[in-house]
């Protein structure tokens, strides 16, 4: 097998694993997860809806946030499946291709995340720090080519992943610390030299969370600049105020993502469901947090989706 890992036929599958070292736990853990899996794919398709309906929400504001919650909903329908089958099943083996397949959607759709919520930050900055511009600015042509772009540079970025780890050979056993596939996790096993891997997963993590933060920092740097100079307390409030749902996005993003990075790294002697569990966090808490967030300080979604609970009730 090792002799010859470009063979398709032998490529090694991988074992998938729950919560290490509490298997009582699994049926009760699926649980929880089911929860988040449906609070979050509701959510997100209650947003969608939402936007569609509402012609006062046909602006770029709500068109990024679309994106976003469509981004939620391949975040979670790309881990259901071996997460259900680990945690429900306890069918724990899977394929190579199958496991690169998810790993490749996996990073895919948090590299888009972290990417709309920049181009999110940017409606923001140009909402708040030039207002007369906004309709000229952020026309729908314009909206379309950063959704684009953002999907366009996600798929470069991961699209080698897969490629890079299938010229490794794996000699060791194959037992992934996840319920899912993911890089970090897979780029451990090979027995070969995995120099070319951990410069590019460095590369890539740089280039596109890293700017990105950035980035997001900077537009808030910038508004906080002009929200300061205006007058008025209450206007300064009421400005703010219309950026606390994205910081709260950016900021339930990126505060596990630091979290994952930090018990990787410095907590290699802690216990395995420890780096479990923050991954999970990474996960799943932003697709079911996001739709929340945005239905209770958007008055418009607010609004509509109070009608539409109280037709159902009704």
């Amino acid at each position: 097998m090792a002799d010859n890992p470009h063979n398709n036929s032998e490529l090694p599958p991988f074992i998938l694993t729950g919560l290490p070292g509490m298997q009582t736990l699994q049926h009760w853990m699926f649980l929880l997860l089911g929860t988040l899996y449906v609070v979050s794919i509701v959510g997100n398709v209650l947003i969608l809806f939402i936007i569609k309906e509402e012609q006062s929400l046909h602006q770029p504001m709500y068109y990024f946030l679309s994106l976003l919650s469509v981004n939620d909903l391949g975040v979670s329908f790309s881990t259901l499946p071996t997460v259900l089958a680990t945690f429900c099943f306890h069918l724990q083996k899977i394929s190579f291709d199958s496991c690169m397949a998810q790993m490749f959607f996996i990073h895919f759709f948090s590299f888009t995340e972290s990417g709309i919520l920049l181009v999110m930050s940017f409606d923001r900055y140009v909402a708040i720090c030039n207002p007369l511009r906004y309709a000229t600015v952020l026309t729908d042509v314009r909206v379309a080519c950063m959704g684009i772009c953002v999907i366009i540079r996600s798929v470069c970025m991961v699209f080698p992943l897969p490629l890079l780890l299938k010229r490794l050979s794996f000699c060791k056993a194959n037992v992934l610390s996840h319920a899912y596939c993911l890089h970090p996790d897979l780029i451990r096993l090979p027995c070969g030299d995995i120099t070319i891997n951990n410069i590019f997963g460095l590369f890539i993590v740089i280039s596109t969370f890293g700017l990105d933060s950035a980035f997001i920092l900077l537009s808030y740097v910038l508004i906080l600049r002009s929200v300061l100079a205006i007058a008025s307390r209450e206007e300064r409030l009421k400005t703010l105020n219309t950026c606390v749902s994205h910081m709260s996005a950016v900021l339930i993003f990126y505060v596990p993502m630091v979290g994952v990075s930090m018990v990787a790294r410095y907590g290699r002697h802690a216990p395995q469901y420890v780096h479990t569990l923050m991954s999970l966090i990474y996960l799943f808490v932003p697709p079911m947090l996001n739709p929340v967030i945005y239905s209770i300080k958007t008055k418009e979604i607010r609004r509509k989706l109070c009608k539409i609970l109280l037709r159902t009730k009704y």
